[in-house]
């Protein structure tokens, strides 16, 4: 998965919300909007190519309102599944948000 397949968040249609994504976006108040900001201006900083049942990643980016935002997302056929999205923390993550605490 690359930053390129990202870019078919832009539309709409081509993104999916698998029902625990839609769960933990409810859950952590998250909205479309900023995971859709996420997958369109961030950077994947992990992938999972063995994933089933689609390859995923974990994508860092900021909401509208500047907060750091973690989406996790499959690509399959022109379509992007959001898997989850979560408010990343101090206690997992190191200070820049994008390495996880105990890998370097």
């Amino acid at each position: 998965m690359n930053s390129e397949m990202l870019k078919v968040a832009g539309n709409n249609e081509n993104v999916i919300i698998t029902q625990h994504g839609i769960n933990r976006l409810r859950e952590k108040q998250i909205k479309y909007r900023d995971v859709i900001a996420v997958l369109l201006n961030g950077e994947i900083i992990e992938q999972y190519p063995d994933d089933y049942p689609y390859p995923s990643c974990l994508v860092f980016g900021h909401s509208q309102n500047g907060r750091v935002l973690h989406v996790v997302c499959g690509y399959n056929e022109g379509k992007i599944w959001i898997i989850t999205a979560y408010w990343p923390d101090n206690e997992r993550w190191e200070s820049d948000m994008k390495t996880r605490k105990g890998r370097k």
